[in-house]
């Protein structure tokens, strides 16, 4: 090979090499992203079933078919995956009950949902907006910027 041809075969393979490393770090941005959305359901019924029993000391499916305002249908298949991945307990026609698991897991994302909310509303973000966009947002940060967003909160008191 000659030395031109060398030359523009290594530059080529710099950028080629590049390239490769963006469209990776996009990748597990996206695969990141999945990963949450995949858990934000479960970590909403937890926290909502876990609100519901502190409140009524019970939770049924008609509770949170009212929470969520979606059919018993939706409600029934959502409380199916949950016992089947160890995060409630129910019988047919039964109170719907956290596992030690389930509980761990609300408790974990009502931590977050506050931190996120009391960040917010730290930043001057008006209260209804807040608890809004808190509600969306603590399924999607980082442990990283979970610990920023607290450490400035303490920073502020």
């Amino acid at each position: 090979m000659d030395r031109a041809f060398r030359i523009r075969y290594s530059g080529a393979t710099s950028r080629l090499t590049q390239e490769m490393q963006v469209a990776t770090a996009k990748q597990n941005r996206h695969s990141r992203t999945r990963s949450d959305h995949a858990t934000e359901l479960t970590e909403d019924y937890v926290e909502a079933i876990f609100d519901i029993i502190a409140a009524n000391e019970t939770c049924r499916a008609v509770d949170l078919a009212t929470q969520f305002q979606v059919s018993h249908v939706t409600i029934n298949r959502t409380v199916g995956r949950l016992q089947r991945n160890g995060y409630v307990t129910t019988e047919p026609y039964g109170p719907i009950e956290l596992t030690s698991k389930g509980t761990k897991l609300a408790k974990a994302s009502k931590e977050r949902h506050q931190i996120v909310l009391d960040f917010l509303l730290a930043l001057g973000v008006s209260r209804p907006t807040a608890v809004a966009d808190s509600e969306g947002i603590e399924h999607h940060v980082s442990p990283e910027t979970m610990k920023a967003m607290k450490d400035f909160i303490e920073s502020q008191n």
